[in-house]
């Protein structure tokens, strides 16, 4: 019987430490200020591609010469 009071006890301590490592994880991955840094960094590392890059670059020139074009009309 006391041996499976001991083991008992041994579970339950093993389940809050899996259950406290889970929540720090948990904890870390909801961290807003991480998301936004994350989500930040694959933003520009997106934008820095070439293909995207110049698609931008080519469609705001068009915006641009549109906007002139309106103006001087």
């Amino acid at each position: 019987m006391a041996r499976d009071t001991e083991r008992i006890e041994r579970d339950i301590e093993e389940a809050r430490t899996r259950l406290a490592g889970t929540l720090d994880e948990l904890a870390t991955r909801a961290d807003p200020q991480r998301i936004a840094d994350d989500t930040k960094h694959l933003v520009l590392a997106k934008l820095n591609e070439p293909k995207v890059k110049y698609s931008l670059i080519g469609a705001g020139a068009v915006v641009v010469g549109l906007v002139l074009l309106k103006l001087f009309r």
